[in-house]
């Protein structure tokens, strides 16, 4: 598999990279994504199961136990419970946030996709990430898969990360620069 070196240099980076590359050998790319984001989503709103992955108490065994009951819980597929067994067996649960985000980046790159992260002060309905989605695609000439996240705290407008561009239209940023502007 070709990636940058970037990518392979990072602990997450060698374990996404595993994953993806047995993902393609038994052609379930698409299944293990649709995993991998039931347990970005499980990360982001149970803060049990965030406390769960990142314990430094629970033993090996244990660690691997709960995750494989979580797994069957949520209905995950067999390579990513097989996948999530390594990780407890190797102590790296603590690392599937960042090992699912570099998942999305290499499957987004064997599509053909740009990956832009969206952060917005009120949740975004399908419409508006499919037209955001739309006005990114002519931006950069590509298909935009949208990573869309909510942060209250930049009061309005939009953050959108694609790769390393940024564009910050959010309303913080411009009171920021309003109030640097007037101190002079």
């Amino acid at each position: 598999m070709e990636t940058n070196g970037g990518i392979q240099a990072s602990l997450s980076g060698r374990y996404a990279v595993a994953l993806f590359d047995l993902a393609r050998d038994a052609n379930a790319l698409d299944t293990v994504a649709q995993s991998l984001s039931g347990l970005k989503a499980a990360i982001a709103q149970s803060p049990d199961f965030k406390g769960l992955i990142n314990s430094p108490v629970l033993s090996r065994d244990a660690s691997g136990k709960t995750i494989a009951a979580v797994a069957s819980a949520m209905g995950i597929d067999p390579l990513t419970t097989k996948f999530l067994g390594v990780l407890a067996q190797n102590r790296r649960l603590g690392q599937m946030g960042a090992v699912i985000r570099t998942y999305e980046t290499l499957l987004s790159n064997h599509k053909g996709e740009a990956r832009a992260e969206v952060t917005s002060a009120h949740p975004l309905d399908a419409q508006q990430i499919a037209a955001l989605a739309q006005n990114l695609r002519g931006r950069v000439g590509r298909t935009v898969a949208v990573d869309a996240k909510v942060d209250p705290a930049i009061l309005g407008g939009l953050v959108v990360k694609i790769g390393s561009q940024m564009i910050d239209s959010s309303i913080r940023t411009r009171l920021n620069s309003l109030a640097m502007a007037m101190k002079g």
